[in-house]
C-alpha cells in the first residue's frame, strides 16, 4: 500500500532542488506540515514551519513528529573553501540531520547523493558522497532512499563558473550520465517518498529522470 507523507522534515529548502521540492510539498493536499529550517526566512505558508538559523544550531530545537525526511544538502569544494568544510556539510551535517529526523519519528529518509558515489573513489567529492551513503546505512533506517543524480541543471541564484561549461555538455551525455533538471529531480524525490518499502534503495540518474517526467 502506498505511503503518503503527511508530516515532512526538509533540509536544503533554499537550494536548487530543495526550492522545487518545497513548492511541491506545499502544494500537495495530503501533506499536513512541512518543517524546513533555513538561514533566511521563507515565504509564509499555513502548512510551513520555518525555524531560522544555522541548521546545526536549529536541529536540537526541532519538534516532531515527522514521518518522512528529505535531505537536499549539498555543497562543492569551491563553495566550501576547503576539504574540511566540504566534509562538514556533505557528511557531518547530513549525519546530524538524519539522526535528528530519526529521533523525531521519521521512518523514511530520501537523501540526494551523487552519481558515482564511492567511499573508495580517488575523487574526493565522490569519496565523501560514498562515505555519506555508508553513514546513512549504518543508522539503520526502516526505509532509506539514496538518489544519485548526475549534474543538476537549472537557474541558480549564484551560477557556479564550471557549470556554465559542463551544464550544456552534460545534456549530450548518454543514459545515466545525462544532466538532470532540478525540477525533474524534485518530482522524482516526491514520487519516491510515496513508495512503501523496507531497507535501502539506490536510484540512479536515468531512473530519476524517468520518475520525474
Amino acid at each position: 500500500m502506498p505511503l503518503t507523507p503527511k508530516r515532512v522534515l526538509l533540509a536544503g529548502a533554499t537550494g536548487l532542488t530543495g526550492e522545487h521540492l518545497l513548492d511541491r510539498l506545499l502544494n500537495e493536499p495530503t501533506v499536513q506540515c512541512v518543517i524546513a529550517p533555513t538561514r533566511r526566512p521563507l515565504a509564509e505558508h499555513s502548512r510551513l514551519r520555518n525555524p531560522i538559523g544555522e541548521l546545526a544550531d536549529v536541529l536540537p530545537r526541532l519538534e516532531g513528529p515527522v514521518d518522512t525526511a528529505f535531505c537536499c544538502l549539498g555543497s562543492t569544494l569551491r563553495q566550501a573553501g576547503s576539504k574540511e568544510s566540504f566534509r562538514a556539510v556533505d557528511l557531518e551535517l547530513v549525519e546530524a540531520f538524519a539522526r535528528q529526523a530519526l529521533e523525531l519519528g521519521a521512518r523514511h529518509l530520501i537523501a540526494i547523493s551523487s552519481i558515482g558515489a564511492d567511499p573508495q573513489s580517488s575523487f574526493f567529492y565522490l569519496q565523501v558522497k560514498g562515505e555519506m551513503e555508508e553513514m546513512l546505512r549504518a543508522q539503520k533506517w526502516p526505509q532509506l532512499t539514496l538518489a544519485r543524480p548526475s549534474q543538476l541543471l537549472g537557474p541558480r541564484a549564484e551560477q557556479r563558473p564550471s557549470e556554465r561549461l559542463t551544464g550544456p555538455l552534460s545534456q549530450l551525455l548518454p543514459g545515466k550520465y545525462h544532466g538532470i533538471e532540478a525540477c525533474t529531480l524534485a518530482r522524482a524525490l516526491w514520487r519516491l517518498a510515496l513508495e512503501d518499502g523496507e531497507g535501502v534503495r539506490i536510484v540512479e540518474n536515468d531512473e530519476l529522470r524517468r520518475l520525474g517526467k
